[in-house]
């Protein structure tokens, strides 16, 4: 049986993988330069942090996209409540938005930290050299994944119970966002 609902085509699909690509270049290069630029251990353990807070993030948002209510939105929409739109926005394309959010931020979030945690080991062992480099990248990888998919399991909690609170929030940003920059998801 064929879902019509869905907005993913083929020309989607490769727009998608060329972003991914993208953006996955960017966030390498970005975390390469902070991770040479920055010579504190206390910055780059933040900076880990802030990549996989934003994994975990971006996949509260997926999750919730797929969970939450159309009827809401539009409820507060008609009262012109900011963000209500952007959110039924969000929910018409739950398809797209959760790919982007839990495929395309969550993977580069991931894949991004663990270089993170392999340049984080290099500078530890610079430090204290006889480290024994087995057993740190062990450590460190180890922590990487526990914080991430923990993240991740508390994250699907608040995003399957609270899925329109997440969205609505979402929306607010979007239309914050589209308020300073003038760059609109959605039409007046």
């Amino acid at each position: 049986m064929r879902n019509n609902k869905s907005t993913v085509s083929i020309k989607y699909v490769f727009t998608v993988a060329f972003i991914s690509f993208s953006l996955a270049a960017l966030f390498f290069l970005l975390s390469e330069f902070l991770s040479r630029s920055i010579n504190s251990l206390v910055l780059s353990f933040l900076f880990l942090t802030l990549i996989i807070f934003l994994g975990i993030s971006a996949d509260i948002v997926g999750t919730s996209v797929a969970a939450a209510e159309e009827a809401p939105f539009h409820a507060k929409a008609s009262k012109r409540v900011s963000g209500a739109r952007e959110g039924v926005f969000l929910i018409r394309n739950a398809d797209r938005v959760a790919n982007i959010a839990n495929d395309v931020v969550g993977d580069i979030a991931g894949t991004v930290s663990g270089a993170l945690g392999i340049a984080l080991v290099i500078k530890i062992m610079s430090i204290w050299q006889d480290t024994n480099r087995f057993i740190l990248n062990m450590i460190i990888t180890a922590l990487i994944a526990a914080f991430t998919v923990g993240g991740k399991a508390y994250g699907k909690k608040i995003a399957i119970s609270r899925a329109n609170d997440v969205i609505f929030f979402v929306g607010k940003i979007i239309a914050v966002f589209g308020g300073i920059t003038g760059i609109r998801l959605v039409k007046k």
